[in-house]
């Protein structure tokens, strides 16, 4: 059971998996109070914006009460002007969960019953197919948020079990009936940052998975070079202080720990000090990790709170506000593209240590008869294009506000674009770290019947079994491919301690 504003980031995860959200026993009153406080307000003649005027910078126009409520089925409809390819359906879930979430709050004069068809929707895993483009991330993501809204009235349209159906035929499989509107049912449903915010929650699961991954493909590569674990001493980052630091050169210590390539050269390092791809580690790695967490925070606030407009208080009072303004998961999510982009960056350039026989004192390219063979030549390039990509991507999203609504919503936070390129992102950062842990495996090879750590031999022995030893030239994608596959399944990620 999750109370509504009480949702922690690891319940969010489970859902987006495919995990049911259930709410308490009375978690309905406050709709219902909240519903009242708005009947009192519209019984006593009061203008209120989206209730009975018209929207963005049609405010002023007062709407009589028997349009009321094709006010709002105008509003789903005109608003639903979503373009590309929908968004994926871990992300809808949690956007069904974000919305469902909010409304329980209470601040919305929003009906029980609205709550009930998004969880209706959630919890039988009938998703509706939105647009992922056409959000700036302020006033709502209102065109994402309108074609998910289109459902709940009987249009717009579903997937279920794969297959695309209308939005009516998925309610009646659900037993639903489309959703009857009340004075302020559609602007609630439309306003609010909850797909922005579902972007920047996946684009942080998926980062936190990668930076656990980068740790140990980070670890496998220091053996293949016989790189040394004294940038990792304890002592070094507690001069410094910085906790993330702290954290990840503990984490690469025992990634390390009990190794036998690592002691056959402790006294006497072929290097006085490793390049900084290796001996930095803890410091770029310290650095994502406190961004991670800070972002954590500011998500799961987001992922509490009441973001449409207008709010209806607790003393119903009816309060015209911005909470709909995506600024902090702009911010958030254009620090994750930072963690994203610097993750990679850092791994190409092992990689590219690895490959070099001068700086890693190994067969080029990480291959016995160079020349005739290739080896891993063309996989760091391919590393080096996806660094590049993920450069040009991890340009500040937020910063790039753009008028709309004829300049009444004349400042907007850019937050759903910068929230929609974290997925490719974390797509180069996937292939970027397995291209790494192939060359990582290969090297420590060259090291044997010296063995690496436990972990890092659990490690190898992934690998190994997707992609077989590089004797000579064959196919490279295929191998990257696979390794990928169990990069993104967690299988790497979950070598990683948990100190």
């Amino acid at each position: 059971m999750i109370t509504p504003g009480q949702i922690h980031l690891d319940a969010l995860r489970a859902v987006m998996a495919g995990g049911v959200l259930e709410l308490p026993a009375g978690w309905e009153a406050p709709m219902r109070a909240s519903c009242d406080a708005l009947a009192a307000r519209l019984a006593a003649g009061d203008t209120m914006y989206g209730v009975n005027t018209g929207f963005g910078k049609l405010a002023s126009t007062r709407i009589s009460d028997p349009d009321l409520v094709q006010l709002q089925l105008n509003l789903i409809r005109s608003h639903a002007a979503g373009v590309g390819e929908p968004l994926p359906e871990p992300v809808v879930r949690l956007v069904l969960a974000l919305k469902a979430l909010s409304l329980a709050r209470g601040a919305s004069a929003a009906q029980p019953s609205t709550v009930e068809a998004l969880l209706a929707l959630l919890n039988g895993n009938v998703l509706p197919v939105i647009p992922a483009r056409g959000s700036v991330g302020a006033s709502g993501d209102l065109a994402p948020l309108a074609h998910l809204s289109l459902v709940l009235i009987g249009e717009g349209q579903a997937m279920e079990l794969g297959a695309t159906v209308p939005g009516a035929v998925a309610l009646k499989r659900l037993g639903l009936k489309p959703l009857p509107l009340g004075p302020k049912e559609g602007l609630a449903l439309l306003n609010g940052t909850q797909v922005s915010a579902a972007l920047a929650l996946a684009g942080h699961f998926a980062a936190e998975d990668l930076w656990r991954t980068a740790l140990v493909s980070g670890a496998l590569s220091t053996e293949g070079a016989r790189g040394s674990d004294t940038p990792f001493d304890p002592r070094i980052h507690a001069l410094r202080g910085q906790e993330g630091q702290i954290h990840s050169a503990a984490i690469l210590r025992a990634l390390m720990a009990g190794s036998a390539i690592r002691d056959s050269h402790r006294d006497n390092d072929p290097r006085v000090q490793d390049p900084y791809s290796l001996r930095c580690q803890p410091q770029v790695m310290g650095a994502c990790l406190d961004t991670l967490e800070h972002v954590a925070k500011i998500l799961a606030r987001e992922a509490n709170a009441v973001t449409d407009n207008p709010l209806v208080t607790e003393d119903g009072d009816v309060l015209s506000g911005g909470n709909f303004h995506a600024e902090p998961v702009a911010f958030a999510a254009d620090h994750l593209a930072l963690v994203l982009a610097e993750i990679g960056a850092l791994a190409e350039r092992r990689i590219a240590l690895l490959v070099d026989p001068v700086l890693s004192g190994l067969p080029a390219f990480l291959v016995k008869e160079g020349g005739l063979n290739s080896g891993f030549m063309i996989a760091q390039v391919t590393a080096a294009a996806l660094v590049a990509e993920n450069r040009a991507l991890a340009t500040p999203r937020s910063v790039d506000s753009l008028p709309t609504s004829a300049n009444q919503e004349d400042h907007v936070s850019m937050a759903t674009g910068a929230g929609l390129r974290l997925a490719q992102m974390a797509r180069n950062l996937t292939d970027i770290l397995a291209i790494e842990l192939l060359c990582g495996a290969q090297a420590v090879e060259f090291h044997r019947p010296l063995r690496s750590s436990p972990v890092l031999e659990r490690a190898h022995v992934l690998v190994r079994g997707v992609a077989e030893p590089w004797e000579r030239d064959r196919q490279m994608a295929p191998d990257i491919a696979a390794v990928s596959r169990l990069i993104r399944k967690g299988s790497f990620a979950d070598l990683c301690p948990a100190l």
